[in-house]
């Protein structure tokens, strides 16, 4: 055996007496036991010298031997140890037996609902058999992150919904590093855009917007002048008017049509 529970309540439990040097010897002499499956052999020298005691520890071994195990016609037996053992070995019997059969048996579950075959109810009903694969849900449902007001999560959910877009952890984790990368907030981000009606929002679209998004303004602030108006002033100022021969000509056009 090369593995065994090892119980330190009872470990502790019965070997509260023993020193540090009676603990270590005990130690090494289960694990003798388990990994040989054999009994501690009735020589003294033999264990002594397989445990490396010097001649001032013989006591101690001793000790230990005296105190957990029996000793009888084939050695030193533990009880517990031997239960252990038998187990084990009557394990590794029955897996053999079982390889020999090629493998373990099936095992079996049958599910007895109290109800009538529901193959009966539908007899068009095909049958299951693991070929048949679960269905994976269409989406997965994302919860409001929690530095986004309701409001603006539920107005942004339904702008996606109305994109037919997808709304996922991957798309709220984008849409972070992008608000990050403009050092807003996500509820600020996701107000914009909203705001834009948009499928996609990035970072950059909000620094250097798209020039055919922007749109000029005639109405000028309270306090300065609007410059188209000012430009269509001075365009007045700087016109010609046209000459007499150019005048003549604009009225024999006139009075041909």
């Amino acid at each position: 055996m090369h593995y065994y529970k090892f119980n330190i309540a009872d470990y502790r439990k019965d070997t509260g007496h023993l020193s540090t040097i009676e603990h270590g010897i005990y130690r090494q002499l289960i694990d003798w036991y388990y990994l040989d499956e054999q009994p501690i052999p009735e020589e003294t020298q033999v264990v002594i010298r397989r445990l490396r005691l010097g001649s001032d520890e013989v006591n101690f071994l001793q000790n230990v031997l005296s105190d957990f195990f029996v000793l009888g016609k084939t050695g030193y037996t533990h009880k517990r140890i031997e239960v252990e053992i038998k187990d084990y070995q009557e394990q590794v019997e029955k897996n053999k037996n079982n390889g020999k059969l090629g493998g373990r048996p099936k095992k079996t579950q049958v599910v007895i609902s109290g109800l009538p075959d529901e193959s009966q109810n539908n007899p068009n009903q095909e049958p299951l058999t693991i070929n048949h694969k679960p269905k994976r849900e269409n989406a997965t449902v994302v919860a409001c992150p929690l530095d986004v007001r309701d409001q603006v999560w539920a107005d942004w959910v339904a702008l996606r919904k109305s994109k037919k877009a997808p709304i996922t952890a991957t798309v709220v984790e984008g849409a972070r590093k992008e608000a990050f990368k403009l050092n807003w907030p996500l509820d600020k981000f996701l107000v914009e855009w909203c705001t834009r009606g948009s499928q996609g929002l990035k970072a950059e679209w909000v620094v250097k917007p798209n020039p055919a998004d922007n749109v000029r303004l005639t109405v000028a602030s309270k306090n300065e002048p609007d410059p188209a108006l000012e430009k269509i002033k001075a365009d007045d100022k700087k016109a010609v008017p046209p000459s007499l021969e150019v005048l003549a000509k604009m009225a024999q056009l006139r009075s041909r049509a």
